[in-house]
């Protein structure tokens, strides 16, 4: 039975996408950094899908946390054939505000982990025939948003980085996209110190007339893993309802 890695998976995004993929017939590890009991309760839902679902507690900013939880899937499920690279964090506030520690910390767990995460997954990957990543960014990549300095260069790095990796896993049969979002009101955006602000605009400014759901993301990355996508490479799909092109 096909695994699919899907990091930050205790909640919001995460946790909607690892869900989808068992009812698809994967089965799932479950990462987290810190809400065990998130963690363990989105296994459950797993399970109660008839599909494995592995723990791991890995802060996937620090590389040798990536390696001890691709070990504990060698050990567990001995293959991995989808990595969804989700998992965010970050400091929210005005560049001339940021220190050193919080450009390091967002940068790490935002982009870093994709680049060795993927290295991770890719050695597996090859050994079952190839496979696909998806990274999940935002429009603060290619957008500013007040005190997402920080955060936003961290998600254009992944862009960035999911178009090298595109081309260089290409010939191991790894197809490497991303997903862009418009503000999807999540447990993430509770961070937000300008929250209802930003989901005031979202809805009166989304052309499509709604918010952006998570399923809406969900949809846009279980496209990507199909074979209809076969031909999309480095690629990152906006899912905005539209509300980019009014920016």
């Amino acid at each position: 039975m096909k695994v699919a890695v899907v990091t930050g998976s205790s909640r919001g995004i995460g946790k909607a996408i690892a869900l989808r993929l068992a009812k698809e017939g994967y089965n799932i590890v479950v990462n987290y950094a810190r809400s065990k009991e998130a963690a363990l309760q989105t296994a459950s839902e797993i399970e109660a899908l008839g599909r494995k679902a592995l723990v791991v507690k890995a802060n996937v900013g620090k590389v040798e946390k990536i390696q001890e939880m691709f070990a504990q899937i060698d050990e567990v499920f001995g293959r991995v054939d989808v990595l969804i690279n989700n998992a965010a964090s970050g400091v929210l506030r005005p560049a001339m505000e940021l220190e050193e520690s919080h450009w390091d910390w967002t940068m790490d767990i935002n982009s870093k982990a994709l680049l060795f995460c993927a290295q991770e997954a890719a050695k597996r990957m090859e050994k079952v025939g190839g496979g696909k990543i998806v990274s999940i960014s935002s429009l603060g990549s290619i957008r500013y948003l007040e005190n997402y300095t920080a955060v936003g260069v961290s998600k254009a790095a992944v862009e960035s980085l999911t178009r090298y990796l595109a081309v260089e896993l290409a010939a191991k049969n790894i197809s490497v996209n991303a997903v862009s979002g418009g503000a999807v009101d999540t447990d993430a955006l509770k961070h937000f110190p300008n929250r209802e602000e930003l989901l005031a605009d979202a809805v009166a400014k989304t052309p499509a007339g709604r918010m952006v759901e998570p399923e809406d993301i969900v949809n846009a990355v279980l496209f990507l893993l199909s074979d209809q996508a076969e031909m999309i490479r480095g690629q990152t799909i906006i899912v905005d309802g539209g509300r980019s092109l009014l920016m």
